[in-house]
């Protein structure tokens, strides 16, 4: 008899330790995680952890002026931030109107205020521009990445479980 209480108070204490432990996990912060996804079937081809302030951008080849183009974007909760643009030469979709500073031939546009704010960021992977996504320095070859498919870039908030899972 004494075997079996002894025996239901561990089994009584692994279930407290097990609730207060998925209570803590619980309490966890969220990590943040940029996505790169098919925009038509949902397909997850990239999935990195970034931080408020982490930089996300984008380099490619303009494919009429065939000079480099570079996007820069901060992380800002779930929120891409365009704060810089840099160009070579000025083509379709690049800023024709605004102040820029020339940077040893390329052409820099640095505003004060962000460029634009953007929940999700969709992009169209060419093998001419050959697209390349940078994550906080690590480069990703967005056209290989996705077989040069138009892909959604977004942040999403995970949990330690959604992470584990």
């Amino acid at each position: 008899m004494r075997q079996g209480v002894s025996g239901r108070w561990w089994l009584l204490a692994v279930l407290v330790a097990a609730v207060l432990g998925a209570g803590l996990v619980g309490t966890l912060p969220a990590e943040r995680v940029l996505i790169v996804e098919d925009i038509h079937t949902g397909e997850q081809y990239l999935s990195e952890p970034v931080d408020n302030e982490s930089i996300v951008a984008l380099e490619y080849t303009h494919s009429v002026e065939k000079s480099r183009v570079y996007d820069r974007y901060h992380v800002e909760g779930t929120t891409l931030v365009n704060t810089r643009m840099e160009f070579e030469s000025y083509g379709w979709g690049l800023p024709a109107r605004v102040n820029v500073t020339n940077v040893n031939g390329t052409l820099v546009y640095a505003p004060e205020e962000p460029i634009t704010e953007l929940e999700e960021l969709l992009v169209s992977p060419g093998r001419v521009a050959n697209h390349t996504l940078i994550i906080d320095g690590t480069r990703h070859d967005l056209v290989a990445v996705s077989d040069a498919r138009d892909v959604r870039l977004h942040i999403e908030r995970r949990s330690l479980i959604e992470r584990i899972l």
